[in-house]
């Protein structure tokens, strides 16, 4: 296809080092929970074999999730993946064509398959992991066409937050430090101007980190909730309703999911609803979410 030509050209002509460089459901709102119950959110792993596997998580009190399914056989080696993207799963004639990005021992990779089409692609974008703690990628493009980025942020072990221009061909982009304490983060927004992290803290905080796109980079860090949220070692967030996240937090300890309806950020005021813990376990050493093809894909949290 197309777009995705284009992607796998500008990542075979790039290498770099790291210090250098399915679907949610409609609802009206989420603020009061009601209609949470409305919302979905497609959770994915990558299991020790090296697998990806995809669930689906409906929103409700409690909260359900089918049993996680692989994708196919292995498409990592086992047990070397440490991060992951937000992976896409665009429907093709011979079933969906996957692609996202993951770090795989100290490098960074774009991968992609499609093994009823013929496509298995591995990409290295670069090498320089190995202490990065976190990584998401987000591309933004109006319906209009007239407003984009792609953008992606990895959280280093010492608090540096990098961010690159992945449309500019994987150029930096900024980092700011100081982020030392968060333990895991999920993007919730991506807008014309800005894009959005919620993240927790070792200390049980709960933050929004909004990153304007403008240069120089300059995170704007709002508390959202001063304690109890320590737990969580993952973060996936997903939207539901016009401006509202479905957020899922996995305590990796004792492999269980926690699911909450988050309303519009607005700090302190922030409504978050918990919906209970999720029906069966989370024993994958990586999460992250499938979502649908990146500009049919919205995220207005915040």
């Amino acid at each position: 296809m197309k777009r995705r030509n284009a992607v796998f050209s500008l990542a075979g002509a790039v290498v770099l080092t790291a210090a250098a460089f399915v679907p949610s459901a409609n609802a009206a709102e989420t603020a009061t929970g009601a209609a949470s119950e409305a919302c979905s959110m497609n959770p994915g792993s990558v299991t020790p074999t090296g697998a990806q596997t995809g669930a689906k998580i409906t929103a409700g009190t409690p909260p359900t999730m089918t049993t996680p399914s692989p994708t196919g056989p292995p498409v990592f080696p086992a047990g070397q993946v440490r991060l992951s993207s937000t992976f896409e799963a665009e429907p093709n004639i011979a079933g969906l064509d996957h692609t996202g990005y993951a770090v795989v021992g100290d490098a960074l990779y774009l991968r992609s398959y499609n093994f009823n089409s013929g496509i298995d692609q591995t990409n290295r974008i670069g090498g320089g992991w190995s202490n990065f703690t976190a990584f998401e990628v987000s591309h933004f493009q109006q319906t209009n066409g007239k407003a984009w980025h792609w953008m992606a942020y990895g959280l280093r072990s010492d608090g540096t937050l990098f961010r690159w221009n992945v449309g500019a061909g994987w150029r930096s982009a900024g980092s700011a430090p100081g982020f030392a304490a968060v333990k895991s983060m999920a993007l919730i927004s991506k807008t014309p101007t800005y894009d959005t992290f919620l993240a927790n803290t070792r200390g049980g905080a709960l933050y929004t980190i909004r990153i304007p796109i403008t240069s120089p980079m300059k995170p704007i860090v709002t508390p959202v909730r001063t304690k109890t949220w320590q737990g969580f070692e993952a973060m996936i967030a997903s939207k539901c309703g016009n401006y509202g996240t479905l957020l899922l937090g996995i305590d990796k300890d004792t492999g269980s999911g926690y699911l909450y309806a988050v309303g519009h950020t607005n700090g302190t005021s922030t409504v978050i609803n918990s919906l209970g813990k999720v029906n069966g376990t989370f024993p994958d050493p990586v999460y992250y979410r499938w979502g649908v093809v990146w500009y049919l894909d919205p995220l207005n949290g915040d």
